[in-house]
């Protein structure tokens, strides 16, 4: 039987495989949170070290593994360490790596900001990001048909018209904003496939939506798509990167030179265009 392989494009650089299951662990040392820019707190935490200026409250697990493991993410930094490692060893090797732990902790604290001034409060007025642009959301209730019109004001700013009320919940426009991007999504989406399937040389047979948190994309062997919506918020460079990295998964079913030099026949940025993928604040649907 032919073996069926996927390839993920993470919202962020992957992470490190989970550790096999963890031994138990010591008791948790209390941790009194520290509000100063240079100190970061995991919720978990039960250590602390000084990483040069920054104070650092992490989660230690303790595991059957070989080697000490860190993982910076949104909540923090989490350390997964042998069962036999003295935490002066573990301390020691936070220490050669400090640099990098901090400079992690600062670029997820950044991006936590700027999600948060990217939040959108749904109702008439509501302002998004679509296809790299704003775009406001106006509430008329007096719109024939039902269906949500993408316009242009007299002043040139972009406007998404709902035929909902002033009234409506927030919940309600949120949920008419998203399904109108789903239906835009689909049609852009099956558009750039099209686009450079033939100029990969390749064959895509079906389009999902995704609404994933941590992926942008996959790919299969058999040729299945998936492609999270999300992406309407990019402009349309950002959108065809991501729709080639797929599509060259159709070839190569890896990471390996071959395939970026692939993705570089049909997007020679795709390296500039990846970090802006990455480090772009999108507002939060939940």
């Amino acid at each position: 039987m032919r073996r069926l392989l996927q390839l993920t494009l993470d919202l962020f650089d992957a992470a490190p495989p989970p550790a096999p299951p963890a031994a138990p662990a010591p008791p948790a040392v209390p941790i009194r949170d520290v509000l100063h820019p240079g100190a970061y707190s995991h919720p978990q935490a039960n250590r602390r070290i000084h990483l040069g200026d920054a104070v650092v409250a992490y989660a230690l697990r303790r595991a059957r593994r070989r080697t000490i493991g860190f993982t910076v993410g949104p909540d923090g930094l989490a350390v997964a360490a042998p069962t036999w490692v003295g935490q002066g060893e573990i301390d020691a090797a936070l220490r050669a790596k400090a640099a990098w732990v901090v400079r992690k902790l600062a670029e997820f604290r950044d991006r936590q900001a700027r999600v948060a001034q990217a939040a959108i409060a749904w109702g008439d007025g509501a302002l998004l990001p679509y296809l790299g642009a704003p775009l406001r959301v106006v509430l008329d209730g007096a719109q024939r048909g039902g269906r949500a019109l993408l316009c242009t004001a007299p002043d040139g700013e972009r406007q998404l018209r709902l035929a909902l009320p002033a009234a409506a919940t927030a919940q309600q426009v949120r949920d008419a904003v998203q399904a109108w991007i789903m239906r835009e999504a689909r049609a852009l989406f099956v558009q750039r496939l099209d686009h450079f399937a033939p100029q990969l040389g390749v064959q895509w047979k079906r389009l999902a939506l995704s609404s994933a948190q941590t992926r942008w994309g996959s790919a299969r062997s058999d040729g299945s798509i998936r492609l999270n919506w999300r992406l309407m918020h990019f402009g349309l460079p950002v959108i065809d990167y991501v729709v080639a990295h797929e599509l060259a998964h159709l070839r190569v079913m890896d990471h390996s030179p071959r395939f970026w030099d692939t993705v570089a026949t049909v997007c020679p940025d795709h390296a500039a265009l990846r970090s802006r993928l990455r480090d772009e604040a999108l507002p939060a649907w939940r």
